[in-house]
């Protein structure tokens, strides 16, 4: 009456399925720990942040899937890489937003940075008006919490300047991501189908 042949059957079909929704799973998971990176982040972006985009995108081309590609807008695949494209893209932009705050060269627009050192000499006029008693007792102290404070007060704008243009350097990377992907794939398709069609000629 019982007949193995069913389950047997069954039995790599539902592996593979539970292999699909732990993928899914996955990045759906990593998208959320970097909204929770960007939700949690304070001040100026520091290394960690680097840190913390590289291990997600690590984790995702490591352990991420994309189904076999197929032609078609609305096709599972197209989906999928959309998804994926966009993650991949917000990890990008976590790792790169310390260093698009430091280094010129990587986030050059024209006039993002020039109000900052006024905000950092401000807030070295203020650190100066707030502690100006000590200035008789120990200057030395008093230079020294005015150039913390001033450096505090250009990272936190930097910090906030390069946060406005992070969701076009996320975007870029997502369109490369999506577009290199979606052409790999489908050359990979390509190259199935072709050998496949070899083989009965061969066989031949």
């Amino acid at each position: 009456m019982d007949d193995p042949s069913p389950r047997g059957a069954r039995g790599p079909a539902s592996t593979g399925a539970g292999r699909d929704a732990s993928g899914q799973a996955g990045i759906v998971g990593m998208g959320l720990a970097a909204v929770l990176t960007f939700a949690l982040a304070q001040g100026s972006w520091q290394w960690f942040a680097t840190y913390i985009g590289l291990a997600l995108l690590a984790v995702v081309l490591s352990f991420y899937r994309l189904p076999t590609w197929t032609p078609g807008l609305r096709s599972v695949y197209m989906r999928n890489l959309v998804a994926y494209a966009l993650v991949v893209g917000l990890c990008a932009a976590i790792a790169l937003a310390p260093m698009m705050q430091r280094w010129a060269w990587l986030f050059p627009m024209p006039g993002t940075r020039d109000r900052c050192p006024a905000m950092g000499a401000y807030e070295s006029l203020r650190t100066q008006a707030a502690l100006g008693d000590l200035a008789g007792r120990d200057t030395a102290a008093l230079a020294q919490a005015q150039g913390v404070q001033s450096h505090a007060a250009v990272a936190d704008c930097l910090s906030a300047t390069t946060t406005l243009w992070l969701p076009v350097y996320a975007a870029a990377v997502a369109v490369l991501a999506g577009l290199g992907t979606w052409t790999v794939g489908r050359f990979r398709a390509r190259g199935r189908s072709a050998a496949t069609g070899r083989r009965p000629s061969h066989r031949a």
